[in-house]
């Protein structure tokens, strides 16, 4: 009698188990593809200097960090992408690596881009980039930045 109730409750987990890893998996599956659409939009943004786009795009909590150390806010890295301080000509993103963690995106991946920023001229960067994406209501906002130079 208690092998056949235990052996009832394994097999009910079992198939309660092999039941939701479908609809865990579906969700992942449409949460990798909605920050990998945000990554592109941020990414078109930056190069367009669409400050409408990036205030959208980022938390108004954005910890922006830059391979110098320099730190900035939102509204810090907006202004400077607006006006010109910071003016990516395109940037081109590869080995891109993305793990959703509850409401929370990872990404990490190399940045190399043509910038013409003011005061500097013409000029490229490439850089290791980390990305933090939280999820909030159905919107994927960017809450943290931090880019390491690369060889």
């Amino acid at each position: 009698m208690k092998r056949s109730v235990l052996f009832k409750s394994l097999a009910c987990l079992f198939i309660a188990l092999v039941i939701s890893k479908p609809k865990a998996f579906a969700q992942n599956s449409k949460s990798m593809t909605e920050v990998t659409t945000a990554v592109e939009h941020l990414r078109k943004a930056m190069v367009d200097a669409d400050g409408a786009t990036l205030d959208k795009l980022t938390s108004s909590e954005l910890s922006y960090g830059h391979s110098s150390g320099k730190l900035q806010t939102k509204k810090e890295f907006v202004d400077d992408i607006v006006t010109g301080v910071s003016d990516f000509v395109s940037i081109d993103l590869t080995e891109q690596n993305i793990k959703i963690v509850g409401n929370t995106a990872i990404v990490r991946h190399v940045l190399s881009a043509a910038t013409n920023d003011k005061g500097k001229g013409a000029g490229t960067v490439k850089l290791g980039i980390l990305l933090v994406w939280v999820k909030n209501n159905s919107e994927w906002q960017l809450v943290a930045r931090q880019a390491v130079k690369v060889p």
